[in-house]
């Protein structure tokens, strides 16, 4: 559970905590906590312009993060953490309070977007925060056989926005699965992320139904992001045509992007709510 609504920063090949100090010192604002003092309430209402819409940035003291009022984990200094609630729009799913007195770096979200704006290339590191901690959890549930089926189909980009993305990558042909035809496997090594433009597609693992990605959807980014082993399935479940996009493209698109980034930012909470339960 510890991965609820914090970050555990060394574990990410990606994250530098060098590159997220300049990017928070940039637009954010620093502030002092005195210890015992919480930070944010699990439950509390977050995201864009909500009264609660905060992510941090610990510079120094230890943060201590509790859910119904169990201790989960402690944050350090140089990790980010509350920035679920803003990227997805969503509740707060843990308590963070003060042990000691801090020193944070704060970014609201008018604040962060305006940050990713100029620094797109910030949403990779967020990125890798995420699937860190996804991968985490899928692990650990698949060991105890808990994973959950979800039977929502998820969309991040209309069709506009796709056909922007395919100029830019020279208007490549889709590739075509047929309807049942296997199209990842978890375990292998990933070199491609998919863009669903006509079609559905199933994401399993453990026998399980985790997503389906209908036209819009994506899926295939987290090893990209890591270059990590794939950790799930997917099959198309009906006849399919995918836009595919490699590393290197895939990095043109977030450094140049800031729309693209913050979109694959949302999809990635909305999938670990999905596996941890958050309050929406």
């Amino acid at each position: 559970m510890e991965e609820l609504d914090f970050t555990h920063p060394a574990k990410s090949p990606v994250y530098d905590p060098v590159a997220a100090r300049a990017f928070f010192e940039a637009a954010g604002v620093m502030e002092t906590i005195a210890a015992g003092k919480t930070i944010f309430v699990e439950r509390q209402g977050g995201g864009f312009f909500s009264a609660d819409d905060r992510m941090y940035l610990l510079v120094d003291g230890a943060v201590a993060i509790t859910i119904n009022g169990k201790p989960i984990d402690v944050v350090k200094a140089g990790e980010v953490f509350g920035e679920l609630a803003t990227i997805t729009d969503s509740k707060r799913s843990a308590t963070a309070t003060a042990k000691i007195e801090c020193r944070v770096l704060v970014l609201d979200s008018q604040r962060f977007q305006a940050a990713i704006a100029k620094n797109p290339g910030f949403a990779l590191i967020l990125m890798s925060i995420m699937i860190d901690r996804l991968r985490l959890r899928l692990a650990r549930l698949n060991m105890l056989k808990a994973l959950p089926s979800n039977t929502e189909e998820r969309h991040v980009f209309n069709d506009s926005t796709l056909d922007e993305i395919s100029r830019k990558l020279g208007n490549p042909q889709p590739m075509r699965f047929a309807a049942g035809k296997p199209i990842i496997k978890a375990g292998e090594t990933g070199v491609l992320m998919y863009l669903v433009r006509e079609g559905r597609v199933a994401i399993t693992a453990d026998s399980r139904m985790l997503e389906h990605v209908g036209v819009g959807g994506v899926f295939g980014e987290m090893a990209l992001v890591d270059q990590a082993t794939r950790a799930a399935n997917a099959v198309a479940e009906t006849d399919c045509a995918l836009m595919t996009i490699n590393r290197r493209q895939f990095l043109k698109l977030v450094q140049n992007n800031p729309e693209f980034g913050l979109s694959l930012l949302k999809v990635l909470g909305q999938r670990l709510q999905a596996t941890t339960g958050q309050p929406k």
